[in-house]
């Protein structure tokens, strides 16, 4: 693996910034925006294959982001980018969709145990707003219940930002704490008739704080709540779907939404996204309309198809679970050693790596500088994810670069340390 260019050689990256600020405002915008990172991050990159990404000035990562979700079999997946060469060379986009849309619908009602029908979309945002339009559409009612920090996509409703939201957009959302049984049940009790819809994300996924997961009381709390007032159960999948479990983020829990949303991994890097629900919501989705001039196009859709065919096939979420426990089990190994407080949370192939009482994130930018200088991308304040495309020798590759990042992090904090005085 070629080492990390040094400072002030990222000439083809620079450039390119500078030509995107003249068309792009601010020159880049959202998720992907490395301006939010560190300096030293490339924003630019050339190829992408399995585990590892290039950047335009030719240096190799192995990436831990997997393009925030989506490659959850890997990069340029041989299987996923065989069945969408072959849907492309019939047709993509056309007049409507392909005979494949039916295939692919009848395998994810197949697949996840609580879905009786299927609508596809494009991205995250789409599908979680589809599925609050629905929800509202089948009870009749306007409040919808959010829990406190939770990502639910970039829709006015929803957006982290404020900026050209009204104050109407959010009218009807209101607040509950994640994981918080008795905060839940006061919103619920705040929207009292008017309730249509609870959402809840898989697990707490927050950006810059610890990951939680969600606690059996209080997804049956959620159950048993909606249950009770003829609101719908949302379950927000859009980002941990087919990582943690092949039929939803909580079929492990006993606990089944009314509906859901899901985009990223649904087919390894193709644009797709999609609402699943059950019966008692068939006729709402029916009545709403919700539409977009890409959303039927095929190659995604014939994608998909490869992706989670693959994805039952394989074991590839135990893969994913087992190099993630590998990272794990290492870095903490490697904190020990180095005297250093790494809090590790999120389910393994979700991890979230950061340091306590480090709140702006120096050691963490410190870290995760270190560790790209040593071929490794990783994040410091969301969280990383693996795929099935990461190997044994992938992950120890990343555990000695994390050993040299934590050995300078180290270094930065005896530095800073008072020195002590001989009594």
């Amino acid at each position: 693996m070629a080492p990390h260019a040094t400072p002030g050689s990222l000439a083809p990256d620079e450039a390119l910034r500078a030509r995107a600020r003249k068309v792009i405002p601010g020159g880049m915008w959202g998720h992907m925006n490395v301006a939010r990172l560190p300096p030293g991050y490339p924003q630019f990159f050339r190829n992408a294959r399995g585990c590892r990404l290039w950047d335009v000035q030719g240096t190799e990562y192995i990436d831990l982001m997997c393009g925030y979700g989506p490659m959850v079999l890997g990069y340029g997946d041989p299987d996923v980018e065989a069945a969408a060469a072959e849907q492309r060379g019939r047709g993509d986009l056309m007049t409507g969709p392909a005979e494949c849309q039916v295939e692919l619908a009848e395998l994810v009602v197949e697949t996840i145990p609580h879905a009786d029908w299927v609508l596809f979309a494009k991205n995250g945002s789409d599908a979680m707003t589809a599925c609050v339009t629905i929800a509202r559409a089948g009870t009749q009612r306007r409040k919808v219940l959010v829990a406190k920090g939770s990502y639910h996509g970039a829709a006015p409703w929803c957006t982290p930002s404020l900026a050209g939201v009204t104050t109407e957009d959010r009218a009807h959302i209101l607040h509950y704490d994640y994981n918080d049984v008795a905060s839940l049940e006061r919103a619920a009790d705040e929207a009292g008739r008017d309730l249509a819809a609870v959402l809840a994300t898989a697990f707490r996924h927050d950006v810059k704080r610890p990951q939680e997961a969600p606690t059996l009381a209080f997804a049956q709390a959620m159950r048993r709540i909606c249950d009770a007032a003829g609101a719908a159960l949302v379950l927000d999948d859009v980002r941990a779907g087919f990582r943690l479990h092949i039929g939803g983020s909580w079929e492990p829990y006993g606990v089944r939404p009314d509906l859901c949303g899901w985009s990223k991994a649904i087919a390894n890097g193709h644009p797709l996204a999609a609402v699943t629900g059950n019966d008692r919501f068939r006729e709402a989705a029916q009545q709403v309309y919700v539409t977009g001039s890409f959303w039927c196009a095929a190659v995604p859709m014939a994608a998909a198809i490869a992706t989670i065919r693959k994805l039952r096939a394989t074991g590839a979420i135990a893969t994913m679970e087992a190099m993630g426990r590998r990272l794990r089990e290492g870095l903490e190994q490697q904190a020990r050693a180095h005297d250093l407080p790494l809090r590790q949370t999120g389910p393994v192939q979700m991890p979230l790596v950061m340091f306590d009482d480090d709140p702006d994130f120096t050691l963490g930018h410190r870290f995760v500088l270190e560790a790209l200088q040593r071929g490794v991308y990783m994040h410091p304040w969301h969280n990383m994810f693996m795929s099935a495309a990461h190997q044994a020798a992938d992950i120890d590759r990343v555990l000695e670069a994390t050993d040299g990042a934590l050995k300078q992090v180290a270094s930065s904090v005896e530095r800073r340390q008072p020195a002590k005085v001989n009594q």
